[in-house]
């Protein structure tokens, strides 16, 4: 008779067993560097209850922030073992998933405001995500930080005042090369050793986000910032295909459109963000120079001149050609009469 209980219990068990699985929600692990009740935080939590009502209940966004899952590059790696199933990326984390995703921050004084920065991202972003979706990765929504400013220990204007400085540049010997070629003084390192770079003068200028600068009062010590339109800070927040494709078929154009509703309302808030941290320096004694004609044109003949390195080196030819051709079209159409 005890032996039948215990049958019977098994099968019972094995029984109940799929269908308890079958219940649980699909649990989604996404990293991200940003702080906890940052706009990107909320945004992603939003994203998150969003999914979960549009699933009923069957997805679960569990986000965890302030880098507590490691650099970028840990948490592709972890996303790559499924003990992370997504991440909000930088370029510098997208990079480590497809490097020519980061292609359009490697371009200077390209894109001459947001409206052609749009554009180009809208007519690029599907070339992108299929190279993503290649690699095992599949794109929620792109976002941007705003503009990479140059700040600087010293006044600076020119690229002939800026050759003066040690000036930082990501931990990438192509793009050292290329700025020694059109004579300014790289310095490679990663993000995270900029603030202490910065002060013990091994770098002396830096592209860098406002909000970066602000959050990390790097700006005590690099005390002027030109404006000038360096390069958008891209980046995205990404999901394994394993983990998508987990998701039924029906739920994803809805999980799909949370997500990008997520992805415009932070942008937009980056970007404002990103001025308004420059008022807040400036209040405290940043000092900030606006570009003249003759200095616009100056920094224009030096990225020409670095556009033929970049091509081939840093982006491939045939993005940086479809990148240009859109650009001009963009340009024409756009013109002012």
């Amino acid at each position: 008779m005890h032996l039948r209980r215990v049958l019977l219990s098994c099968l019972l068990a094995a029984t109940l067993l799929p269908a308890a699985r079958a219940q649980r929600p699909l649990r989604i692990n996404l990293g991200t560097l940003a702080p906890r009740g940052s706009s990107y935080h909320q945004a992603l939590l939003a994203m998150g209850e969003a999914w979960r009502k549009d699933s009923d209940g069957k997805v679960r966004l569990v986000v965890f922030t302030d880098g507590s899952q490691g650099t970028e590059a840990d948490m592709v790696r972890l996303m790559r073992i499924d003990a992370l199933q997504a991440g909000l990326l930088t370029s510098t984390g997208l990079e480590d998933i497809e490097s020519t995703v980061a292609g359009l921050q490697k371009l200077p004084f390209v894109f001459h405001d947001f409206g052609e920065f749009d554009h180009i991202m809208q007519v690029m972003s599907p070339r992108l995500e299929a190279k993503m979706e290649e690699k095992g990765f599949h794109v929620l929504f792109w976002l941007d930080a705003g503009w990479l400013r140059l700040f600087s220990t010293e006044p600076a204007l020119t690229p002939a005042d800026f050759a003066r400085f040690k000036f930082f540049v990501w931990a990438d010997p192509k793009q050292a090369s290329i700025l020694r070629h059109i004579g300014q003084n790289p310095v490679n390192l990663e993000s995270n050793d900029l603030p202490t770079a910065l002060e013990t003068g091994l770098i002396t200028a830096m592209p860098a986000p406002p909000i970066f600068v602000l959050a990390t009062q790097m700006d005590r010590k690099a005390r002027y910032m030109l404006r000038i339109n360096y390069a958008p800070l891209v980046g995205a927040a990404v999901i394994t295909n394993a983990a998508w494709d987990k998701i039924p078929a029906a739920m994803r154009p809805a999980l799909t459109a949370a997500a990008r509703k997520a992805g415009d309302e932070i942008r937009a808030r980056s970007r404002a963000e990103s001025d308004e941290a420059v008022v807040a320096m400036q209040k405290r004694g940043l000092v900030v120079r606006e570009l003249t004609p003759a200095a616009q044109a100056d920094w224009q003949a030096l990225a020409e001149k670095a556009y033929p390195l970049i091509r081939g080196g840093l982006m491939p030819a045939d993005l940086f050609d479809a990148v240009q051709q859109e650009l001009a079209a963009y340009r024409a159409q756009h013109a002012r009469p």
